[in-house]
């Protein structure tokens, strides 16, 4: 039904009703006097204001399937060689989104750059040569058959090493491995894989008996010995049901690939990570593979650690990488604010992938082209608002990183060196695929995964959730905000980085499928019809930030 306005109803009623008079019979005329119009005029009732429009809905209405789509089948096309940090694909889409930015009349914030969208800064490429060797006592170990390495290098030369053996690497509220192993600041560790176990083959230290993380993420046990100072750390695997060779061999085309760190580190690196097969580990403990057996088996019985008998030995470990300096960037496009515009809030997503592995493009449609085309629709979204007269209180910062695959660089650079301060940050919403299924969800209405949204602000979580209310209606879960959670998918893209620092996040997450980093991850395969409400819903929340009358506060700290 079209809608018409007041006046020309007004004039469809006058002419109706001069037409009734022109065909009614003739009746006797009767002379009417006639006041003056100021004298006649009856006060007319009140005409009812039209509602206010819902200016979120209205402009979260413009970020559509067909755009994001659009966008999309350029960043994840064959011709961007999957976006790995440093190489041409990623530069090539700095440029696409930067000139995206420019043409929404974003303004580049970035100073002393060549290009004001573009936050240049260097980075040390390293790649793991084949000669590494580990030698104990008088057996020399080969690289990629008895040892291979993760990460950096403290060993480009021959290095003689004394380990020290910390257990399972757990610490934790009523169990850790470090309480009788001393200072190990600087020190090489010796740290089983996995958790201890009940008879019946339960995690003891997970929830309900399902694994914790120390049992699924070897990387949370490699972050206690960062923390605790440690040098290195030297995994074994002692699951039966694990093949030592048949790991290396899958790991091989990964390992192949250059690993990536900052040039110029002003806080001390992440200790080393090395993997060792069983036999080797056996050596390194001065022990067999019963005694290690034994020892495992008295852990699990005890439910806490115990002390070992093993006595580590010296050994000599080679483990050389060719390194290289590049430079990489993060995007920014900056939207200043009206009345609050000192408050900064950011939309954040990284545009970089995996890039070409054993002659596959790996072009990473929805890890995160999906986030970062949700980025530049939320940009034209405030974009046309503003033209139109409803530009944010608050400004915007809409920011795309670089280096995310290699340990959230891009985020850690933006975080270490903000172009606007943290303290006037007031959120960042994370957005870090958004467009497939995971397997938890197949068959079942539209979902999003919302994590760390009640870990600093309690107003944070609320707006989220009232937002989905009032517009997606999509079902929200939380289930990766347990902080026993195995995944650890809360410190596992850009958005931590800003939480470290106390500034509050939600990070939005479609969760894992069969082509996360790898090389089926393809537009084709992306449900633009379930990525359009997840997208809104962040564009909806943003919009509440950005405009609500005070800044959302910061009263728990669950980091």
């Amino acid at each position: 039904m079209k809608k018409y306005s007041f006046y020309a109803l007004l004039l469809a009623v006058c002419c109706a009703t001069t037409a009734g008079a022109q065909n009614a019979p003739d009746k006797t005329k009767v002379k009417i006097k006639r006041k003056s119009e100021a004298a006649t005029s009856a006060p007319q009732a009140a005409v009812a204001p039209a509602p206010a429009a819902d200016l979120a809905q209205t402009y979260g209405n413009t970020i559509t399937q067909e755009d994001l789509r659009k966008h999309l089948s350029v960043l994840a096309s064959d011709a961007y060689e999957g976006r790995e940090t440093g190489e041409k694909g990623q530069k090539m889409a700095a440029e696409y989104i930067a000139k995206q930015f420019a043409d929404l009349g974003l303004t580049g914030p970035v100073k002393n750059s060549d290009n004001p969208y573009l936050q240049h800064f260097t980075m040390e490429r390293s790649t793991w040569t084949d000669a590494g060797t580990l030698k104990v006592g008088s057996q020399t170990y080969k690289w990629m058959t008895d040892f291979y390495g993760y990460g950096n290098s403290p060993f480009q030369t021959a290095t003689v090493v004394q380990p020290v053996f910390v257990g399972y690497g757990i610490e934790q509220d009523g169990y850790s491995d470090y309480a009788t192993a001393g200072d190990v600041k600087g020190k090489d560790l010796i740290v089983l894989l996995g958790e201890p176990m009940s008879a019946d083959g339960k995690a003891l230290l997970g929830k309900d008996g399902n694994p914790s993380k120390w049992g699924n993420e070897y990387r949370a046990k490699a972050a206690v010995a960062t923390q605790k100072g440690a040098r290195s750390v030297f995994f074994v695997d002692l699951n039966p049901n694990s093949n030592f060779g048949k790991t290396a061999a899958r790991m091989a085309p990964y390992l192949a690939r250059p690993s990536i760190a900052f040039k110029d580190a002003t806080q001390p690196g992440r200790a080393a990570m090395f993997f060792v097969a069983p036999a080797v580990a056996y050596q390194m403990l001065g022990t067999t593979q019963t005694n290690l057996a034994k020892y495992t088996a008295a852990v699990n019985k005890a439910g806490k650690p115990v002390a070992s008998t093993f006595k580590p030995v010296k050994f000599t470990i080679t483990a050389p990488k060719k390194k290289e300096d590049f430079t990489t960037e993060n995007v920014l496009g900056f939207m200043e604010g009206t009345d609050k515009k000192d408050e900064i809030l950011v939309l954040s997503a990284h545009y970089d992938h995996i890039g070409i592995i054993n002659g596959q493009v790996n072009n990473g449609a929805d890890d995160d082209g999906s986030g970062t085309v949700t980025v530049l629709e939320m940009a034209q979204a405030f974009a046309q608002a503003k033209k139109e007269g409803h530009g944010p209180r608050r400004s915007i910062l809409f920011l795309t990183v670089t280096g995310e695959e290699k340990g959230l660089l891009g985020s850690e650079y933006y975080t270490d060196h903000p172009v606007f301060p943290l303290e006037q940050t007031i959120a960042d919403l994370n957005t870090d695929m958004v467009g497939r299924t995971d397997k938890e969800h197949e068959g079942k209405p539209t979902y999003i995964y919302v994590i760390g949204s009640d870990k600093l602000s309690s107003e944070l979580h609320n707006i989220v959730l009232a937002n989905n209310e009032k517009y997606t209606k999509m079902d929200l879960d939380f289930r990766f905000n347990d902080p026993q959670d195995p995944n650890r998918f809360y410190y596992r893209s850009d958005h931590y980085n800003f939480a470290k620092h106390k500034v509050p996040v939600a990070f939005f997450f479609n969760g894992v499928h069969d082509d996360y980093h790898g090389a089926g991850d393809e537009v084709e395969k992306i449900e633009f019809q379930k990525m359009e409400p997840r997208a809104r819903l962040v564009f909806y929340s943003a919009w509440d930030l950005a405009n609500r009358d005070n800044r959302i506060v910061v009263d728990s700290n669950k980091l």
